[in-house]
Formats: C-alpha cells, sequence, structure tokens
C-alpha cells in the first residue's frame, strides 16, 4: 500500500500544481509564497480527502488506513520539501506537521459530504470553493468559488479517480503472508 500511496501523493501533487497554474493563466493572483502554499494546501486535502473515499470504495479497513495514512505523509513530504525550498525553515515546528494538522482538522468537516461513483456532491465541492476562497486576494474572492467548483476540483477529482481505479483495480501480487 505504500508504494501505491507514494504514486498518488505524486498524482495528486502534480494535480494541485496543475490546478494552480490555470488559476494564475485565468488572472487569479496566487503570489509565489505563503499564499501559493495556501492555495495548493487546501487542494491537497480535498484530493486526500477524495482518494480516502475511493480507497473505501476499494479496500479493507486495513488497507484503506495504510493507504491514507502513507498518502497524507507523502504528501506533506512533498509540500514540505517545496515550502521549505521557497520559504525558508518554518519558525517552529516543520511545514509537514502543520499540513498534517489542518488535514486532521479538516476531516471532520470532510467527512459530513457524500462521494459516490459519480464523484463529490456540491456540499463536498463548496466547502473547498469557500476555503479557497480565504486564500484569494479580496479582488478574486468573487469569482474562485464558481472557478473550483465548475472547472478545477471537477477536472482534479476525475484525474484522481482515473489514477486511482488504474492503480487499485491492478490485480496485487500475492505477497508471500497471503499463501
Amino acid at each position: 500500500m505504500t508504494q501505491s500511496a507514494s504514486v498518488v501523493a505524486f498524482i495528486i501533487w502534480r494535480v494541485a500544481q496543475n490546478a494552480l497554474k490555470r488559476m494564475r493563466t485565468e488572472q487569479y493572483d496566487i503570489d509565489a509564497g505563503p499564499q501559493y502554499f495556501a492555495f495548493l494546501g487546501e487542494l491537497l486535502i480535498f484530493l486526500i480527502q477524495i482518494a480516502d473515499r475511493i480507497a473505501y470504495q476499494r479496500l479493507d479497513a486495513a488497507q484503506r488506513n495504510a493507504f491514507t495514512t502513507a498518502l497524507a505523509i507523502r504528501v506533506a513530504e512533498i509540500l514540505d520539501d517545496n515550502q521549505g525550498e521557497l520559504l525558508g525553515s518554518p519558525q517552529t515546528g516543520s511545514y509537514k506537521e502543520s499540513f498534517i494538522a489542518l488535514l486532521n482538522e479538516l476531516a471532520s468537516d470532510y467527512a459530513e459530504f457524500k462521494y459516490t461513483d459519480a464523484g463529490p456532491d456540491f456540499a463536498f465541492l463548496r466547502y473547498l470553493g469557500n476555503r479557497v476562497m480565504e486564500t484569494m486576494a479580496q479582488k478574486d474572492r468573487p469569482w474562485v468559488i464558481a472557478q473550483i467548483m465548475e472547472i478545477e476540483a471537477p477536472q482534479a477529482v476525475a484525474t484522481v479517480q482515473k489514477s486511482m481505479r488504474n492503480l487499485l483495480d491492478v490485480p496485487q501480487q500475492e505477497s508471500a503472508a497471503d499463501r
């Protein structure tokens, strides 16, 4: 599960970066620095929640727990490396610890929303839109929720769904413990 989680972590990272690039192309002001990472963090947490919901549909409880834990840790490590490069060391703790704390804090909120094979429900997307809106410059706030809900989140979810289906639906090699 750790290897699969690492692959999905990389995919989630790239998907979030691509969404950020599209937002900047659409003239949203997302400055390189703390705002950039706040935006990315919100998308990454959302996509980890999506990956966890997909894992719930395809894995048993122990596998899901191992997968989601490894995924969250790997995404946090990637984010930590990138933030450290751009922003330097944090005043206290680490970027990884801060991200995991926020992920854990928001997990109970995200747990309230529904996810089906069709994707996340309206409230799931709206919550992400509102979270992202808080990271944006005042001039961009009126339009960002629609951009996230109608364009960025659906594209990101579709990519993660496809990637995880391809990854999790491949028959796993039998381990010595399974024989």
